[in-house]
C-alpha cells in the first residue's frame, strides 16, 4: 500500500480542503523546497509542519511511521498519506505551472523513481547542507504552517 488512512477529522468521503506536507525542518533542500512550492501554490493547497514538530510527531506515530531519522517528505491528502516520490509527484501536480507536468513521470514504477529519490534523500545533508534548528517562515506564510 502506498498510503495510509489519515483519521483525525477526515473520513474517506470528505474532500479535504488543503493538504499538509511533513518536511524535514533542518534540511536546507527541504527548507528551499518547501519556499519553492509556497511561490507556486497560488490556491494555498498545501500547509506545512516540519517533521520534528510535535503535530507532526503526532501523525507519525499514529501511524507507525518513523518520529526520528527522517528520510522522505510526508503528503497528508485527501485522508490518505504519501511519501517519497509519490508525494513530490502529487505535489508538484497541484502547483501552478509547467510543474504540474512532473506528475506524468507517476507512470514509472515506483520502486524506479523512489530508487532516485532515495540516492537524494541519503545524500541529501552532505550535497545540500544542515541546520541546527527548523526554519522560521517568512510573515506572511506563517499561517500556513503548524506548531
Amino acid at each position: 500500500m502506498d498510503y495510509y488512512e489519515y483519521p483525525i477529522g477526515i473520513t474517506a468521503n470528505m474532500k479535504q480542503e488543503k493538504a499538509l506536507i511533513l518536511f524535514d525542518g533542518v534540511c536546507n533542500l527541504c527548507e528551499s523546497s518547501v519556499q519553492f512550492i509556497l511561490l507556486r501554490d497560488e490556491q494555498a493547497y498545501f500547509q506545512f509542519a516540519s517533521l520534528q514538530s510535535d503535530s507532526a510527531n503526532k501523525i507519525l506515530t499514529q501511524h507507525g511511521l518513523k518520529t526520528s531519522n527522517f528520510d522522505s517528505i510526508v503528503l497528508i491528502e485527501n485522508g490518505k498519506i504519501y511519501q517519497r516520490s509519490d508525494a513530490a509527484l502529487r505535489i508538484a501536480k497541484q502547483l501552478s505551472g509547467a510543474w504540474k507536468l512532473f506528475y506524468a513521470f507517476i507512470i514509472v514504477p515506483r520502486f524506479i523513481r523512489d530508487a532516485v529519490y532515495n540516492i537524494v534523500a541519503k545524500n541529501r545533508y552532505r550535497w545540500f547542507g544542515k541546520k541546527n534548528e527548523c526554519m522560521l517562515p517568512k510573515p506572511e506564510w506563517k499561517h500556513r504552517f503548524l506548531i
